[in-house]
C-alpha cells in the first residue's frame, strides 16, 4: 500500500511538473513580467525552473526508488522532506491567496493531497 501511495505521488509530482512548465503561457508571463526589474523578472524564471526541476526528482524517485523511501532512514528523511514541502505550500497557499476562490481552494485541496501521500507510509513504518 505505501509503494503504491508513494507511486501515485510521483505521478502528482509530474503532474505539478508540466503544470509549471506552462506558467509562461498560462500566466502571460512575456508581457506580466516585462513589468519587473531585469533581477526580479529573472529571479521568478529562474524559481520556477528550478522548482520545476525538484518537482522532476521527486517524481523520479518517487517512482523508481518507492520501497528504498519507506525502507531506508534516508528514504524516511525524504519522505519527511516532500510531506514537509506540501503542508508549507499549503499555508503559503492559505496566507497568500485565501480560500475565497475556487481555484484556491482547489489548490490547497492539491497540496494537502501532496502532504498526507507522503506522510502516510511513515505512519506504518515500524
Amino acid at each position: 500500500m505505501s509503494n503504491t501511495l508513494i507511486i501515485i505521488g510521483g505521478i502528482f509530482h509530474l503532474g505539478f511538473a508540466v503544470f509549471h512548465l506552462f506558467f509562461w503561457r498560462l500566466f502571460n508571463w512575456k508581457k506580466d513580467l516585462a513589468s519587473l526589474t531585469y533581477i526580479n523578472r529573472a529571479v521568478m524564471q529562474i524559481l520556477n525552473l528550478c522548482l520545476t526541476f525538484v518537482f522532476f526528482v521527486a517524481a523520479y524517485i518517487s517512482i523508481f526508488h518507492s520501497r528504498e523511501l519507506v525502507a531506508t532512514s534516508l528514504g524516511n528523511v525524504i519522505l519527511v522532506s516532500i510531506s514537509a514541502f506540501w503542508f508549507l505550500r499549503l499555508i503559503e497557499q492559505i496566507i497568500f491567496f485565501g480560500l475565497k476562490k475556487r481555484l484556491s481552494i482547489t489548490l490547497t485541496i492539491l497540496f494537502f493531497a501532496g502532504f498526507v501521500i507522503y506522510l502516510f507510509p511513515l505512519l506504518f513504518i515500524v
